[in-house]
């Protein structure tokens, strides 16, 4: 290689301008070892950590989520910690049969201590996927991100941002990014219906370290005082979608982001929309109504409120991954009331809702983005040991 082996920024005392300067040179290095075709090792030493002082990981195409290296890595120094870049192994090509041994995820402890979640070929792998699925490149990808399966969620979204970046070409699972500076701005991805594809993108998502996460979605309401048009605000999920199960437990706890919820609920109740607070039941046969007896036994089991198939998904692998995540549903028809999700009747649900629903997420997330210009606190997502970048312990 042509450049120094190694870079170390080190000052805590520093002014921030100074500080700032020396991390966007950091940030400088890591890309050049990786365009030169290894990957950057990022290596901090805490001397306030008394059993785990030094913490080092892998990374791939920094360039990408170069905002949150930034982020995470003054925080270090601010704190006094030592972090030093070096070149580590060279890049395993995506067509190497190898590949798929270091991506297997089946060993890797994600409650062990380390810098970052992801391998570096894991990260690579899960880049190219997020370009392939949503025709996006992934470094137009900001930290605030919404899901939908509706086109309508799209058209509101084209037409509230019309410079928003959009699919160059058409694709499973598109993606459109309102672009602000250091990634401020907003993502909406159209993930299509099921289970499975909120699992396959949250996968690849969770690799960017975004802020948020939030499911923008419709829903059966299941309760006699619930009318169609009225939100659902998940406080809890009834996993029953299956494909999460191999990788965490069912019996494990999954709740939304309590400060991300308070700001949705807070524009609900400024809007003064009709809402209920309570368990969503995500499950994984759209035709559920043909075995209703064994469906509506475990919802009355659980207390749900809403039935769909993708919110409890999203939410699992938000805490898989460590994403403060929320869910916002729409009740689109009352299936065990008489009044099922039927073709015309479901249209004029659509279009007198599509707005005023993204608009309230989109209001909650400029509250988030104020009041936690930092991002969400996330301590309770992470293990009783697990700093990741920025942790004190």
């Amino acid at each position: 290689m042509t450049h120094s082996p190694k870079l170390t920024v080190s000052n805590s005392d520093v002014d921030q301008k100074t500080l700032i300067r020396q991390i966007d040179e950091a940030c400088d290095f890591m890309d050049k070892i990786y365009r030169d075709g290894y990957y950057p090792k990022v290596k901090v030493t805490r001397s306030w950590s008394e059993h785990n002082p030094v913490i080092e990981g892998e990374f791939a195409k920094p360039e990408v989520y170069r905002w949150y290296l930034k982020r995470e890595l003054a925080k270090l120094v601010r704190a006094g910690a030592e972090v030093t870049i070096s070149p580590s192994r060279e890049c395993v090509s995506l067509n190497d049969p190898k590949l798929l041994d270091a991506i297997d995820e089946d060993h890797w402890d994600f409650t062990k201590k380390k810098l970052f979640l992801f391998r570096a070929e894991r990260i690579d792998l899960s880049l190219d996927r997020l370009q392939h699925y949503t025709g996006t490149n992934a470094r137009d990808f900001q930290r605030y991100i919404m899901f939908t399966n509706y086109d309508m969620h799209v058209e509101v979204f084209k037409q509230r941002y019309p410079d928003c970046v959009r699919p160059a070409r058409n694709v499973q699972m598109p993606a459109y990014h309102h672009k602000v500076k250091d990634n401020l701005g907003l993502t909406l991805i159209n993930i299509g219906v099921g289970p499975s594809n909120a699992k396959t993108i949250t996968d690849h998502v969770a690799v960017l370290r975004p802020d948020v996460m939030i499911m923008v979605g419709h829903c059966g309401g299941l309760r006699n005082h619930q009318e169609i048009g009225d939100f659902v605000l998940a406080s809890g999920y009834m996993r029953a979608d299956g494909v999460l199960d191999a990788s965490l437990p069912k019996n494990v706890p999954i709740i939304p982001n309590n400060m991300l919820n308070f700001h949705l609920q807070s524009v609900l109740e400024e809007e003064k929309m009709t809402y209920r607070m309570g368990t969503v039941y995500t499950i994984d046969n759209r035709n559920w109504e043909f075995m209703k007896r064994r469906v509506v036994h475990e919802i009355h089991i659980s207390r749900s409120i809403a039935i769909d198939m993708e919110s409890a998904t999203v939410a699992t692998n938000g805490f898989r991954y460590r994403i403060p995540n929320a869910t916002l549903l729409c009740i689109s028809d009352k299936p065990l009331h008489g009044k099922p999700k039927l073709g015309e009747s479901a249209q004029s649900f659509y279009q007198n809702s599509k707005e005023r629903h993204l608009d309230i997420v989109i209001k909650a997330i400029e509250f988030s983005k104020t009041n936690f210009p930092g991002g969400l606190p996330n301590a309770s997502l992470r293990a009783l040991d697990e700093p990741l970048m920025g942790g004190g312990s």
